[in-house]
């Protein structure tokens, strides 16, 4: 796809205009391929890029396009390491990330950013393995470990099935939810093809959630939770079925939807998994890590206290 060969200077005139429109105007390339030009970094403005296809020009520019130039790094889609041993490593995850891929084509996953940012820091990325122990939800940010030995998948694994890893939780649920114990058995399928809760004896794993309340907002409860056990969905599932579930929430609102239920808007799912600890799995040193929720859940909890 052929891009403008030279510089060249935005008229007067071109102020209000987007990004996106005047590079379109200069190479004659479809909106689509102009988009992913910008979007992946191969537009400057006065030698600085810009990546937002939408940006606004004051007119006066220097503009250039350059397909070689590099994919900017992208601070939401990365993993902040906090630990990084022969055994085991833990990151921050951003929400929007997979722990896992699902499918053999899924990428961007939180493994993926591990690796990636392993060859910034000139190490062997492709040859360390990185053995699944912990998962969190794709919309959930936060805290995650995974093993990189044998002696660490077992140790870390044997810490999560007896419940002796600390895992805490800072969340944000629908409504004036109180402090609270839940304690329920899980089932795949409740019956209307959402995982949820059995009513029938025998059925499903068991799962306890601790709840207690932080702060109240308006229409919301800021709480922190503690799992003792950690099923897929748990937190989820829990407070939704308890009549709050979480702001976010796009999965399990059928019953709160039915009850005429007034749902907050909200940027993503508001849960932050904040705390993880537990003891090394071979020197047997405690670990224990504890990151805040990052911006864009923080400025969404500040603004409904006012």
């Amino acid at each position: 796809m052929p891009a403008p060969a030279d510089p060249w200077t935005l008229p007067a005139d071109a102020a209000g205009a987007t990004l996106a429109a005047v590079v379109r105007d200069r190479a004659g390339e479809p909106w689509s391929v102009v988009k992913r030009w910008i979007e992946t970094g191969k537009v400057a403005l006065d030698g600085a890029t810009v990546t937002a296809v939408d940006h606004r020009v004051r007119g006066g520019e220097r503009v250039a396009v350059k397909l070689a130039a590099p994919r900017p790094r992208d601070p939401a889609r990365e993993a902040d390491i906090l630990y990084d041993d022969a055994h085991v490593i833990v990151i921050d995850k951003p929400a929007g990330v997979s722990s896992v891929p699902y499918d053999d084509r899924e990428t961007g996953t939180a493994m993926d950013l591990i690796r990636g940012a392993w060859r910034r820091m000139g190490k062997k990325a492709t040859v360390t393995p990185l053995l699944v122990v912990h998962r969190i939800d794709k919309a959930t940010s936060g805290l995650l470990m995974f093993a990189k030995s044998k002696r660490g998948e077992q140790g870390l694994g044997a810490q999560l099935r007896d419940h002796s890893c600390e895992r805490a939780y800072v969340c944000v649920a629908h409504g004036a939810l109180s402090p609270r114990t839940i304690e329920s058995h899980l089932v795949v399928d409740r019956g209307d093809g959402l995982r949820g809760s059995s009513r029938h004896a025998g059925q499903g794993k068991r799962a306890v959630t601790h709840v207690a309340v932080r702060e109240r907002l308006r229409g919301a409860t800021v709480c922190d939770v503690r799992l003792e056990t950690g099923k897929t969905h748990q937190i989820r599932i829990h407070l939704a079925e308890a009549g709050h579930p979480l702001v976010g929430e796009t999965v399990y609102i059928r019953d709160f939807d039915a009850a005429g239920g007034v749902f907050l808007p909200a940027p993503r799912l508001m849960l932050h998994a904040a705390t993880l600890g537990f003891a090394h799995p071979v020197t047997g040193e405690p670990l224990r890590f504890e990151r805040p929720p990052p911006a864009e859940m923080s400025d969404w909890i500040r603004a409904r206290r006012t």
